[in-house]
């Protein structure tokens, strides 16, 4: 063979060599960091070990000071272990004092209800009873003696609902002329005419109880208006959605208006309110595009155990000047809950309290799929902050503490976990994840707030009342989708307002609107005789529950 091509085949030899002497060389490298993070793993995992086994420890030990000893006041401490939910403070001079040193609480324990009975469930309905007669007289003749049997007694056997279809019905009013018999044969006879209670609505055929019904079904059924056209079609009438829409307005403008700007004036005379908004659609607004985003605020009382007030308004922005408006003139110095937003800086001579559920919302919304047991992990922890003042929140109602003792409770149990939160959140400077950053933000954003809610124990820890207060405009905003005008808007504000303060008092809204309609509050009425027809008036209390 040629000295040439051993050479080449011995330079094909030396690069096979290199080649791998280089892939053991980088299998090494893998192999070291394969060991090295096995030994990260093994590491964290003996922490894991350790945080549980000291998370055990501080079970161990609030179980024995919650079942142990039934004083509310302990001076005993954990040996050794880190409590984030300390209680109570070493430094603590003088506890605060309570109107009653010891309560009782009741055991948690799951009772099944016993089933409701018939006449439970039904209570409010009407009865009719049936008397059951469908034997032959053969089969009512004795056996025996061949007798015809007579009846003597009745016994219950079994109970059925029936629905009876609605119906519309047409009802002509004549006036009545009345003339005097005396002046009749003179020159001047004299005539009075009885025309009785006027027209709803000028010129119209609607009715007290058809246009409760139509705005019951959009506003509470979120029945849009052109779905109820087609029903009344089935009634044999044909009345158009545009008909409805404007019964709607007039009846807003005319009659609820006047009822909505007392509750007004009584909610501002509240010391605890709370607050929201919501997006809406309003096709026809001047200078805008149709799908410009427009907004309802929510602004209604709070927590303070007076009778409740909720009010919706509309706005074209979400501009928070449009808030200040709405509660200017109220009393200085009162306590406004909402969510974190900024807007809401522009209402003046306030005590902003922060919604607790928002940031608690925040990291939970942080913590990563699989990790919700993971108490290392940040986002664990701060829910765990949160989620303790709701747990302190949800024993004072189940002790049925006074607003006083509330208040005395808040600050020796909920005031440390407040302050230790916010030292806690110092010392986070995550490099990564986003979620983890929003919810540090959130919380900052809302600490000049965060403990206004401990200054009077009628605040509330959350917004979820006016949550759950904005959850059926947001539910019919579903199904009717847009309001055409800012008129429309307006009046659907109006109405809402009327409903869910109607529900609120414990009333029957559909009632409640007609009792408006028939009732009629005018700009005559005084503020008494609107309190007489407001939801928690003596005359709506009997007339529509």
């Amino acid at each position: 063979m040629p000295s040439g091509v051993k050479e080449i085949q011995l330079l094909e030899l030396k690069d096979t060599i290199s080649q791998l002497n280089n892939t053991i060389h980088a299998q090494n490298e893998l192999i070291r960091s394969l060991q090295k993070m096995l030994q990260d793993r093994e590491s964290k995992d003996s922490e894991k070990d350790q945080l549980i086994a000291n998370l055990q420890a501080q079970l161990d030990y609030l179980k024995n000071k919650l079942f142990g000893s039934a004083s509310e006041i302990r001076h005993d401490q954990l040996p050794g272990q880190l409590n984030l939910f300390q209680t109570e403070t070493e430094d603590e001079s003088e506890p605060v004092p309570l109107e009653v040193e010891y309560v009782e609480v009741k055991a948690h324990k799951k009772v099944r209800k016993p089933k409701a009975s018939y006449d439970e469930i039904f209570a409010d309905l009407p009865t009719k009873n049936v008397y059951v007669d469908t034997l032959s007289e053969e089969q009512k003749t004795c056996a025996v003696c061949g007798t015809v049997m007579v009846p003597i007694g009745h016994e219950l056997i079994r109970t059925e609902l029936h629905y009876t279809e609605p119906k519309l019905e047409r009802i002509d009013y004549y006036a009545t002329t009345y003339e005097c018999p005396k002046c009749k044969e003179t020159e001047e006879p004299q005539f009075i005419k009885d025309e009785g209670t006027p027209a709803l609505i000028p010129g119209s055929y609607v009715s007290s109880s058809l246009a409760a019904h139509v705005m019951y079904f959009k506003y509470v059924m979120s029945m849009p208006l052109y779905r109820q056209e087609k029903d009344f079609e089935h009634l044999g009438v044909k009345i158009s959605r545009t008909t409805m829409a404007s019964w709607i307005i007039y009846c807003a403008e005319n009659y609820f208006q006047l009822m909505y700007e007392y509750l007004h004036r009584k909610l501002l005379k509240r010391r605890y309110l709370m607050a929201d908004e919501t997006p809406i659609q309003v096709l026809k607004e001047e200078g805008r595009r149709p799908q410009s985003k427009s907004y309802v605020w929510l602004m209604r009382s709070g927590e303070d155990r007076d009778v409740p007030i909720i009010l919706y308004n509309y706005t074209p922005t979400r501009a928070g000047s449009h808030a200040a408006e709405f509660l200017e003139g109220a009393e200085p110095g009162y306590y406004l809950m909402t969510d974190g937003y900024k807007g809401y800086n522009k209402v003046p001579e306030v005590q902003r309290c922060c919604c607790w559920a928002h940031i608690r919302r925040y990291w939970l919304r942080a913590i990563p799929k699989g990790h919700e047991k993971d108490y290392t992990h940040p986002a664990v922890q701060g829910f765990l902050y949160c989620n303790k003042l709701f747990e302190y929140e949800r024993s004072y109602r189940e002790k049925g503490l006074s607003l006083k003792q509330t208040y005395n409770r808040r600050l020796r149990d909920q005031k440390p976990v407040i302050e230790a939160f916010l030292s806690w959140i110092d010392q986070l400077h995550p490099e990564s994840g986003d979620r983890i950053i929003q919810a540090i933000n959130y919380s900052n954003g809302c600490r000049p707030f965060m403990m206004n809610y401990l200054k009077d124990g009628a605040c509330s820890l959350s917004n979820n009342l006016s949550e759950n207060s904005i959850r059926p405009l947001v539910v019919g905003r579903k199904n009717w989708l847009f309001s055409d005008t800012p008129a429309g808007a307006d009046a659907s504000m109006k109405i809402y307002s009327m409903i869910e303060t109607a529900k609120a008092n414990e009333l029957n809204p559909h009632k409640y609107l007609a009792f408006l309609l028939d009732h009629r509050p005018s700009n005559e009425m005084s503020d008494d005789e609107l309190d007489q027809l407001a939801p928690w008036g003596k005359l709506a209390q009997e007339t529509c529950k």
